[in-house]
């Protein structure tokens, strides 16, 4: 069996950024990171039939170590720091730090826990390769066909918008988000290059960093919940979390990579800690959960009541997008803000089956829990009930119907 993931560059640039800021700011944290498959009951079989290939992808994962050429291509971004190169040219994944078994309920099970620098970075790798392992079960020639008709007709749809702009406007931009959801290494890479040869204008980047060198396009990211919640566990009051790690976002990149994610304890909570001084500093929101019109609506109205011209803002979109749903979000926002999105699973794993709903998650971190309160119900996420009671207490948030 050939290994799934053949360079560490193989992952989402904002692992590389947050990693970064923990590396500088907090290098001693300790972390817990949890799997979970959200729809378990559709998948086509069971994936602990996956295990044992699983295990061996493991192994082989944490035997790769960063290349010459690879550093090189790091340290050309402008907002990677050369100490934090240097520490990854020293960098390998420890196997003691990943556990995959079975749960109680016969479930796949994984488990990372060890110090954050080396925990966070097992997330996008273990996720694309639990979906290239299950979906190479099922692999067939008319999966791949169904794929190429579905890529053909995004493709077409996206030059039949591109026609459609008006040059006023500001620009309707498209990445790839879709490496933890990807139907297979190939196939991403695939999708990509169809989409920068054939709508260059719309199709702005990727988050894979490996393919953004190899096809010389733009990386793009921010940040993940990870980062924000890992405030919950340090040295700062719990309310102050939110405020916390923008604040030191902002330390470490001092005007690079400006987009804020909004959705750790929902948008309500959230634009009650961005006030002037982070909505000026920001570049933009990101939008993960919730409706995205209520919440665009409600960035647009904080922006006004802080005096800021939403117009030299923008919004990125990246929650379940798909070309169509993406247009209509550019022409409902772009006479107000700058608009994005960020397209994972419609673009990289759109075969005609039905795909994993797959996250691994920090659940624990210095020995605490953290937790995420989504504005999407079914994406709130913790092992710890009690502490979500009390996450939701000290930040005056109401449990969903």
């Amino acid at each position: 069996m050939q290994p799934i993931i053949q360079s560490l560059l193989d992952t989402d640039l904002y692992k590389f950024t947050m990693l970064q800021v923990v590396l500088h700011k907090f290098p001693q944290t300790h972390s817990v990171y949890h799997f979970r498959c959200r729809n378990l009951e559709q998948t086509e079989y069971p994936l602990v039939d996956i295990l044992p290939e699983l295990q061996q992808q493991l192994d082989y994962l944490c035997e790769l170590k960063f290349k010459e050429d690879e550093l090189t291509y790091l340290r050309s971004l402008r907002f990677i720091k050369s100490d934090f190169v240097d520490y990854l040219e020293l960098f390998q994944l420890k196997r003691r730090f990943i556990k995959a078994g079975i749960d109680h309920e016969g479930r796949l099970d994984i488990w990372v826990e060890g110090p954050m620098v080396q925990a966070m970075m097992f997330e996008i790798f273990v996720l694309a390769i639990v979906n290239e392992l299950y979906f190479n079960k099922i692999r067939s020639a008319s999966v791949l066909e169904q794929g190429q008709l579905r890529l053909k007709n995004k493709i077409a749809l996206m030059q039949s918008y591109q026609a459609q702009q008006n040059p006023e406007d500001p620009p309707f931009l498209v990445s790839d988000f879709g490496t933890r959801r990807r139907y297979s290494f190939e196939w991403q890479k695939h999708v990509v290059q169809q989409f920068h040869q054939a709508v260059p204008n719309i199709f702005r980047g990727t988050s894979n960093v490996f393919l953004a060198k190899e096809l010389n396009i733009t990386p793009i990211g921010t940040m993940a919940h990870e980062f924000l919640q890992a405030f919950q566990a340090l040295d700062v009051r719990l309310r102050d979390f939110q405020k916390s790690a923008l604040e030191t976002w902002v330390q470490e990149y001092r005007g690079d990579l400006g987009i804020a994610l909004t959705d750790v304890v929902g948008m309500d909570a959230f634009l009650r800690d961005f006030d002037l001084y982070f909505a000026k500093l920001f570049d933009g929101l990101r939008h993960d959960s919730g409706d995205p019109y209520e919440w665009g609506d409600k960035a647009y109205e904080h922006y006004k009541k802080l005096k800021i011209d939403s117009k030299t803002k923008m919004l990125t979109f990246s929650d379940g997008l798909d070309v169509e749903k993406a247009w209509q979000l550019y022409q409902y926002f772009k006479d107000r803000f700058q608009v994005s999105f960020g397209i994972g699973t419609n673009l990289t794993n759109d075969m005609g089956q039905t795909p994993l709903n797959i996250v691994l998650k920090l659940v624990e971190c210095n020995g605490q829990s953290v937790a995420k309160i989504s504005d999407s119900p079914g994406k709130t996420m913790t092992d710890n009930d009690t502490f979500l009671a009390y996450l939701r207490q000290v930040f005056d948030i109401q449990e969903a119907e």
